[in-house]
């Protein structure tokens, strides 16, 4: 039972998710009172509100892709795959959701060059082939982020109800709420910033477990003697339909099959995911190619190192007193709720374990939780109220609108949670089956961007008939396979490949074939006329006259904080140049192809096909190399956001104490700075 891991006291669990997520709420308050004070970007303003002015740098997006993406079940499933698969896990977690990354930054390039002021996926369909399309991938995107939520959130309560026996309907409520609190408070760019705090203090996280595994722990400390587990490990518990029954083994059918499960669920969660869209939109025209390629790179590591410490540290110390379900190992209900991790923090430092995990996972709960929330306050606001209700409402409306949708997208993703819950519906069910309920739509979304004979019958029939071919080769499988249809069949890993295969690759040739035998389009308008280049919200469809005056006469009035905005948000919105675009293209699509030769198929499939079980030197130079890719990707998302933001730093930290200074009635005024980020 899950209260074997039970080693703190509820009060703990209210504590952390309450007392924390008060503190980043202040915390947001006091971004948001900075940015608006000493930047020329307010949180009052739609535009900055939901998509940072599209203004931010690729350090700091690149940080928000790897949070946003690290969800718990990058750090819980990772685990549970090197748990149930051994050493493939880590590294097929990591190959697999590092390519999603990846290939959308040929979505983002896309985005920059042909639709530079949308403001959501939805948004540029409807542009494209027109309401019913529009209403099709609204739905799917919807879905999509409610499915993500749901595995963030529930996974999250469910991993607190386990350590502390807090209330896991309780913990469902408080998580979505506390995450709310704050990103109401700052829109996107605040919640980049937030998102990269939440990024450094994973990573302090990550390498405490990682070299406590790897060299300072008394029951393991080095990569030899968690070799010497493993094999010892691999006799008591032998991995069926791997070689030899071994965790050193690459060659995994069941880590295979899981893969492939991985690849649909994670395609379909980064395509169609909001949130990804709206990093894409809110960073720079001629960086958010390498944003992406950054962000890819980075996140790696994390299931990657984590998983390799973790779930394989979770077989390694199944036999040791330590263990908190000592001496059985952990029950098939335990694993599928994502508790390998936990029971290793807790067999390696005790109580202080399970508190360090409870905030590792808090942490990549309430990041990516604020991605999903905003992302779908985005959809309520632009491609409900603003396209069906009220089209031309002012910038102050949509702000106030994108609160209330983040109130009410909080409330349902409570409810839908703990109706879950009651449902008996675990972290790897979610994950696994998720790609047969949105997987149709995934490619047709993308084509709809980088393919340009893709029709409207194509992009609107595609996802529905993916979707129902999905689900009954799902559930006939289920029933033919596993003798009937439950909770348990349904999320068999083969089973539901099978649906994700049908749902993801039925939707895609559906797609292809009927925009080739109905090639009609929608008569497209242009994506270019949205908000911030029509000037609906700002009046300015050209530079200001003051901006471009200034250049010709030194005794011009200098722009105001909303003129310099208008201007610069006019020229975020414009398409990218043509030649950065073929550029971005090329770095894009040659970085994918590498990854994919030699990430996706070389090594994995030479490990694969050899039956190669790790000697003790290969593993060695295997863990290490995990510990090294995590630095790389302290390197990438904590450090070079900083180097690349120290102007903005410096701008702040001067109107600061410009108005310390006058505080004291040494000076009179503040600074006027640039941006935040």
């Amino acid at each position: 039972m899950a209260h074997d891991l039970q080693v703190l006291p509820p009060g703990a669990g209210y504590g952390i998710v309450i007392g924390i997520g008060g503190v980043f709420a202040l915390f947001m308050m006091g971004i948001s009172w900075l940015q608006n004070r000493y930047t020329q970007f307010s949180t009052h303003r739609a535009e900055e509100f939901n998509t940072a002015s599209r203004s931010v740098k690729p350090g700091l997006i690149s940080s928000g892709i790897v949070s946003s993406w690290t969800w718990s079940a990058t750090l819980l499933t990772s685990s549970t795959f090197a748990y149930s698969y051994g050493v493939c896990g880590p590294m097929w977690y990591g190959a697999i959701g590092t390519l999603q990354i990846l290939l959308f930054a040929l979505i983002a390039v896309q985005i920059k060059a042909n639709a530079p002021g949308a403001h959501t996926m939805p948004e540029i369909v409807l542009a494209r082939h027109g309401p019913i399309a529009h209403l099709t991938y609204l739905y799917n995107g919807l879905a999509t982020n409610l499915l993500v939520s749901a595995i963030l959130v529930l996974g999250g309560a469910q991993v607190v109800s386990a350590l502390t026996g807090m209330n896991v309907y309780a913990a469902n409520c408080l998580i979505s709420a506390v995450v709310a609190a704050y990103v109401i408070v700052g829109g996107l760019r605040a919640t980049f910033i937030a998102d990269y705090t939440h990024t450094v203090i994973l990573f302090i996280a990550i390498l405490v477990f990682g070299l406590l595994v790897s060299a300072t722990s008394d029951l393991i400390g080095s990569p030899g003697k968690l070799y010497d587990l493993l094999k010892e490990a691999s006799r008591q518990m032998p991995i069926a339909r791997n070689t030899d029954g071994s965790y050193l083994a690459f060659r995994s059918v069941g880590g295979l099959i899981f893969a492939v499960d991985l690849f649909v669920s994670g395609f379909t969660t980064v395509w169609l995911d909001q949130a990804y869209w709206q990093r894409a939109i809110a960073s720079r025209p001629e960086s958010s190619v390498k944003a992406y390629l950054l962000g890819g790179i980075a996140w790696y590591g994390i299931p990657f190192g984590f998983a390799t410490a973790m779930g394989l540290g979770c077989a390694a110390l199944t036999h040791n007193p330590a263990f908190p379900t000592y001496p059985n190992p952990l029950t098939t209900e335990q694993v599928n709720a994502g508790l390998s991790a936990p029971a290793t923090a807790i067999a390696l430092m005790g109580k202080g374990g399970a508190v360090l995990i409870l905030i590792l996972l808090f942490m990549a709960v309430t990041s990516s939780t604020s991605a999903e929330l905003i992302a779908v306050s985005s959809l309520l606001t632009f491609d409900v109220y603003k396209t069906y209700f009220r089209p031309d409402t002012d910038s102050a409306a949509l702000v106030r609108v994108s609160h209330w949708g983040i109130v009410l997208y909080a409330l349902i993703l409570a409810a839908f949670c703990s109706i879950l819950n009651v449902a008996g519906l675990s972290l790897t069910w979610l994950l696994t089956v998720l790609g047969v309920i949105v997987g149709g739509a995934a490619v047709p979304v993308g084509l709809i961007l980088l393919w340009k004979p893709m029709s409207t019958v194509g992009a609107i029939a595609a996802p529905w008939i993916g979707f129902v071919v999905g689900v009954i080769v799902w559930f006939v499988t289920s029933w033919k396979r596993s003798g009937g249809i439950s909770v348990a069949t349904t999320g068999d890993v083969t089973n539901a490949v099978a649906g994700n295969l049908a749902s993801f690759g039925v939707g895609t040739i559906a797609a292809v074939v009927l925009s080739l035998v109905f090639p009609g389009k929608h008569p497209v308008e242009d994506i270019m006329e949205t908000e911030a280049t029509k000037g609906r919200e700002t009046g300015l469809s050209t530079p200001p006259a003051t901006a471009s005056a200034s250049a010709s006469s030194s005794t011009a009035t200098p722009p105001t904080k909303n003129e310099m905005v208008e201007f610069l948000e006019t020229e975020q919105s414009a398409p990218m140049d043509p030649t950065q675009v073929r550029k971005a293209e090329r770095i894009a699509l040659s970085a994918n192809l590498f990854f994919i030769a030699v990430a996706v198929i070389l090594v994995p499939f030479t490990l694969f096909g050899t039956r190669y079980v790790y000697s003790k030197g290969f593993f060695t130079g295997w863990v290490v190399v995990s510990l090294m890719w995590i630095w790389a990707s302290v390197m990438i998302c904590v450090v070079y956001p900083v180097v690349e933001s120290a102007g903005a730093l410096r701008d702040i930290s001067g109107g600061a104490w410009a108005d310390i200074r006058a505080l004291l009635g040494k000076s009179k005024g503040r600074v006027q700075t640039g941006g935040l980020v």
